[in-house]
């Protein structure tokens, strides 16, 4: 069986928990095929990152050609970048080799607050990616920080006046009962999701929802489709979430997925 291949460029979690081993365990479940590349490097646990460096750019550069010369690409995901100079590659690249379905997950801060983007980075990643992206997916705090605003409504217009085509604003960092998970469109049209919430909040789950996402899109999906089976299969792997530290819980991404 041929799978559609998504391109991931994330960072490297150690404790297993997010990043790149959560991309690739999503896409997989999801019926894709990862083609991992990692941006950077970090000292994480289920806790906090507590470091991070990036891969050398030029590097990425020649992954990334060796493997559009050799693959199909069907979609991207991205997820920490490192640095600047990653995302000008990226970007260099998209423009030779698009236009592909993108999913831009804005990270920002881990959970526990560690750091992964300064405002260069920030700076890049909102010139060079949002206006390419099928959707970006900022958590509550993310959003906040990019639209410059508390109401997600109010700072998702914001970033779809700068170019984005469509934000989802997700809410699993939330409280109350229901995760709402809502879709802006650059229209000014906009979708919502209510889904059961499960306490707490989860290491790496919305590197997985972005991932799930992306393999949707690489099958073909429309957006909403694609938004709707990823987080169904979210909600699994978080009802089946793993202790793997004295931290977060860990989705437990070894769950069927919804693809056709």
């Amino acid at each position: 069986m041929k799978r559609p291949n998504v391109l991931i460029l994330s960072g490297l979690d150690p404790s297993g928990g997010a990043g790149l081993q959560a991309d690739i365990q999503a896409v997989t479940a999801m019926g894709g095929h990862p083609l991992p590349l990692l941006g950077c490097l970090t000292v994480q646990d289920t806790h906090n990152v507590h470091n991070a460096a990036p891969v050398d750019a030029d590097l990425i550069r020649q992954q990334l050609q060796a493997l559009a010369g050799d693959i199909p690409i069907h979609a991207v995901k991205t997820g920490a970048l490192g640095n600047e100079a990653v995302v000008s590659v990226l970007a260099d690249f998209l423009e030779q080799h698009g236009p592909l379905p993108l999913v831009v997950d804005p990270v920002i801060k881990a959970a526990g607050g560690g750091d992964l983007a300064d405002a260069a980075l920030l700076d890049a990643i909102r010139t060079r990616l949002f206006e390419r992206a099928t959707v970006i997916t900022p958590n509550g705090v993310e959003l906040a920080s990019l639209g410059g605003r508390d109401d997600p409504a109010e700072a998702a217009r914001t970033l779809t006046d700068q170019g984005c085509r469509a934000v989802l604003a997700t809410g699993g960092h939330g409280r109350g009962p229901e995760v709402v998970n809502q879709l802006f469109y650059q229209d000014g049209t906009s979708q919502h999701w209510r889904l059961p919430r499960h306490g707490g909040e989860y290491h790496g789950s919305g590197c997985t929802l972005a991932a799930a996402i992306a393999s949707g899109l690489a099958e073909g999906h429309d957006l909403e489709t694609a938004i709707d089976h990823a987080q169904q299969y979210v909600r699994r792997t978080i009802e089946h979430a793993m202790n793997v530290g004295g931290g977060q819980p860990v989705p437990d991404r070894h769950q069927p997925g919804d693809h056709a």
